[in-house]
């Protein structure tokens, strides 16, 4: 399905019925993660959208805003698109910062905040932004496969391959993505960016708020997912088991937590007949 916002054609989906939840996925995934992780629990309604310059959303080569608060504000073009006035917001990495920054800015809009493998405090993570723009100079310089062979030689590659193999072939993924080139500016900007630059401002959010880190993951701190769940107020916290001990675990685990904070803060709606 599609909705169109600043002439830009955006890919949605969306599944079950009930109290809306929008879950977001990360730089250079597309809604394909979200939906992979979690199936909403009755008396709830999944949604996700590729955000501009990913998946199946059309990004005119011309179009120069691609941030956290544009990305945000897709969000609200979906919700109205849908004719949905308030939603559980949230998302996994990117997606916990478009989500923070969605709660900061439409405070009346957000009924819940998920923020899961959060990679960003109330400034740009100046580490990723090393990391990712490694590999947006492979792609731009080599062809996918040559660019995949340069990173796995390289020594930001190894590096990452030594304390996470998940976050090393994830990288390798963002060389070998469809339109890689045409994209590679998200690689570039998005790090660099930042849901909000006052953490202070995060005393302000007064719904249910979940947080969700776990360790052995060098582009998603643990400190991150401690120090947001501290500053917000209420927030709850809970440790993921890493992917590279399990990742059946830590899909179990996402599951798990996701489905107990909906049906703890939220009374589902009843199925249709």
């Amino acid at each position: 399905m599609f909705f169109e916002r600043d002439g830009i054609r955006f890919h949605f989906r969306t599944a079950g019925d009930g109290i809306p939840f929008v879950y977001q996925h990360g730089l250079g995934a597309d809604v394909n993660q979200p939906f992979k992780l979690f199936d909403p629990p009755e008396g709830f309604r999944l949604l996700s959208f590729d955000c501009r310059m990913h998946g199946q959303t059309t990004t005119p080569a011309e179009t120069n805003d691609i941030s956290l608060a544009s990305f945000a504000g897709d969000l609200v073009g979906l919700l109205d698109f849908l004719g949905i006035e308030q939603a559980i917001v949230g998302g996994i990495s990117m997606g916990a910062a478009v989500a923070l920054n969605f709660a900061l800015r439409f405070p009346r809009r957000t009924l819940g905040l998920v923020l899961h493998r959060p990679a960003w405090l109330d400034g740009p993570n100046l580490k990723n932004a090393e990391i990712f723009g490694f590999v947006a100079k492979l792609i731009r310089e080599y062809e996918p496969k040559q660019a995949v062979e340069q990173l796995r030689q390289s020594k930001l590659y190894a590096d990452l391959r030594a304390e996470s193999v998940d976050c090393a072939e994830s990288l390798l993924l963002q060389c070998a993505a469809h339109h890689a080139r045409e994209s590679l500016s998200r690689l570039e900007r998005i790090p660099l960016d930042a849901p909000n630059r006052d953490r202070t401002q995060w005393r302000n959010i007064k719904v249910p708020v979940l947080v969700l880190a776990n360790r052995q993951d060098p582009i998603h701190p643990f400190e991150y997912g401690e120090v947001l769940a501290r500053e917000i107020p209420q927030a709850e916290f809970h440790e993921l088991t890493p992917k590279s001990v399990s990742v059946e675990r830590y899909v179990a685990d996402v599951r798990r937590f996701l489905t107990e904070f909906l049906r703890k803060h939220f009374v589902p709606l009843p199925s249709p007949k």
